[in-house]
């Protein structure tokens, strides 16, 4: 497996380094025997250390996982720990996917935007008859996955939403974390 350790704006040292690599690395193996990469990145918000860690898993999957405290190996523990109880409970999940599947999870090219929260500039540019501003123009990966394992890479990745194309049908669909807590799934294959 691959390792990227860095830090923003410190230094992680050798010793931080070899940790994270031996703990980190014990944990996925103790779940999926095909991690191919892992990026840890620690970062400092005013008192407390940050500590985000994403692991990549040969199946396609993405699991990610986040931890704070007061000290650097504290939060890499605390992002550890939540990473143990997501493959945890989706051990038996993760393990059927791999016999299921016999080759990778396929992805497509897909452009992702971002434009402007502010209001004011949006209404601006409505009354002028102008397209809003994009900000930020970058590419994205769709993967082709079914509903269950979509819902199981939203849950592995910490993410409110995921765009994927269904297994079954090929069309683009969406789930995502919904206020109550529930997640919810929009097919418009099905909308008549």
């Amino acid at each position: 497996m691959r390792y990227t350790i860095s830090g923003k704006h410190l230094d992680v040292g050798d010793a931080l380094t070899s940790h994270v690599k031996s703990e980190l690395g014990e944990t996925i193996e103790k779940y999926s025997q095909r991690p191919t990469d892992a990026a840890v990145v620690f970062s400092k918000d005013a008192h407390q250390f940050l500590c985000d860690a994403l692991v990549h898993l040969s199946s396609g999957l993405t699991v990610q996982a986040k931890g704070h405290d007061t000290e650097i190996y504290a939060a890499f523990e605390a992002a550890r720990e939540k990473m143990d109880k997501q493959l945890r409970r989706y051990k038996r999940r993760l393990k059927d996917h791999h016999k299921d599947r016999a080759a990778p999870v396929e992805y497509a090219a897909a452009d992702s935007y971002v434009l402007p929260a502010d209001e004011d500039e949006w209404e601006a540019q409505d009354d002028a008859g102008l397209q809003p501003i994009i900000i930020a123009e970058m590419e994205t990966r769709v993967p082709t996955l079914s509903v269950g394992d979509a819902v199981m890479q939203l849950e592995l990745a910490g993410t409110p939403l995921l765009v994927f194309r269904n297994e079954k049908h090929g069309g683009v669909n969406v789930v995502h974390r919904r206020d109550d807590g529930n997640i919810g799934w929009i097919d418009p294959r099905n909308i008549k």
